[in-house]
């Protein structure tokens, strides 16, 4: 009767405990709708003291223009030296959920660079079915419990090999009833067993992860479409003025450089005019692509006005930007775009070399390309 009684008492605490978390976490969830916020405070459930506590958590998430599916973002230690590091750092620090969940802003100023989470972002699959089981698991609409002993079919099995898995959980992400991505746990350093509580309680915190993620990504999806130009598909002017203020922060706050470069296409009221302005969308679309191809995935494009773009080059140097500049005016030029030859001026400012403040960058960006198109056009002038 007694030992009974003292498993009650156990289960009800369980279940208490697991409540809570839920609480905290379904709350801490309604403070943002920015999808790397959400993820963040998902995977720090999953691995949190208060939380789920496995080891290592991570989310993919598929690519359908690339016909991938990629590491997002990872949260747990490389080796035990590291496991040992931060939980003595929570420990001591008696970080809470909250104190870790706050920790994204340094991640996100790059102030601390997680190892897992860098090695997260590295992984990427093909969509196809020499990927194995991160291809699999698309097609299933349940987590799998993956144990120690893997069948012969996953020895050689690309993700298990990457992240090292012994036993594992791996649940796909469903948003409005297609594969979006998953999610991977495993208890890397402990070696603790996953247990039929562990995979009931992973399941339900993965059903409230869903809706979160498909509120964010609904959220993301206005957003982005109110900051698209429509002809172009590149971010437009107001967007660019939010980008350029957050990656100024960024760039004060890690030492890094930040050029900006302001582009104008040569000419081209003459090209409307002569040849119409439906051709002129042509070729300012086409104009646009070519400059998209030769940037960075960091880097940010956008439509600034009529035939005018602006680019904002994140820890990029005046030089790496004149080189770049360079490499834009002789693709746009050799293009034959429309059976027309277009040119481009450019103008590069730098941060924190010419300036401390944005107007003042942007300024002295289009007082550059202002002297390039004094020059003669078709060049690319630095400040």
């Amino acid at each position: 009767m007694e030992e009974e009684a003292i498993r009650l008492k156990e289960e009800l605490e369980k279940v208490r405990s697991q409540l809570y978390v839920f609480y905290e976490l379904t709350k801490a969830m309604r403070t943002t709708l920015r999808l790397d916020e959400i993820i963040y405070i998902i995977l720090t459930g999953l691995t949190a003291h208060e939380g789920l506590r496995f080891n290592r958590a991570a989310i993919f998430f598929v690519d359908n223009q690339e016909n991938k599916i990629n590491g997002f973002m990872g949260i747990g230690p490389m080796d035990s030296q590291e496991a040992s590091q931060i939980w003595q750092s929570i420990e001591k620090e008696k970080k809470d959920l909250y104190d870790l969940i706050d920790n994204y802003n340094r991640v996100k100023e790059e102030e601390i660079k997680p190892k897992f989470m860098e090695f997260i972002r590295s992984l990427s699959f093909d969509l196809n079915d020499k990927s194995g089981l991160i291809f699999d698991i698309l097609s299933e609409k349940k987590s799998l419990h993956i144990k120690e002993n893997h069948p012969p079919a996953l020895k050689d099995d690309p993700l298990i090999q990457k992240m090292d898995l012994s036993e594992f959980l791996i649940c796909p992400l469903y948003i409005k009833g297609n594969p979006k991505g998953l999610v991977v746990v495993d208890n890397y350093i402990t070696k603790k067993p996953i247990s039929a509580d562990d995979i009931k309680t992973f399941d339900m915190f993965i059903e409230q992860a869903i809706g979160a993620i498909e509120n964010s990504q609904s959220f993301e999806s206005t957003l982005t479409k109110a900051h698209t130009d429509s002809l172009t598909s590149l971010w437009n002017y107001g967007y660019f003025q939010y980008k350029l203020d957050e990656e100024l922060t960024k760039a004060n706050s890690t030492g890094l450089p930040l050029s900006l470069m302001m582009i104008d296409i040569d000419d081209f009221k003459k090209f409307n005019d002569t040849r119409g302005h439906v051709q002129g969308d042509k070729a300012l679309k086409q104009i646009s692509d070519v400059l998209k191809e030769n940037c960075r995935k960091i880097d940010i494009l956008c439509r600034y006005g009529g035939e005018e773009f602006s680019l904002i080059l994140p820890a990029n140097n005046k030089k790496e930007a004149a080189l770049l500049g360079e490499r834009m005016r002789k693709s746009v030029r050799d293009a034959k775009i429309l059976n027309y030859t277009f040119t481009i001026s450019i103008g590069i400012a730098t941060f924190p070399q010419d300036c401390q403040e944005k107007e003042e960058l942007i300024k002295k960006a289009d007082k550059a390309l202002y002297q390039a198109k004094e020059q003669g056009k078709n060049k690319v002038v630095l400040i």
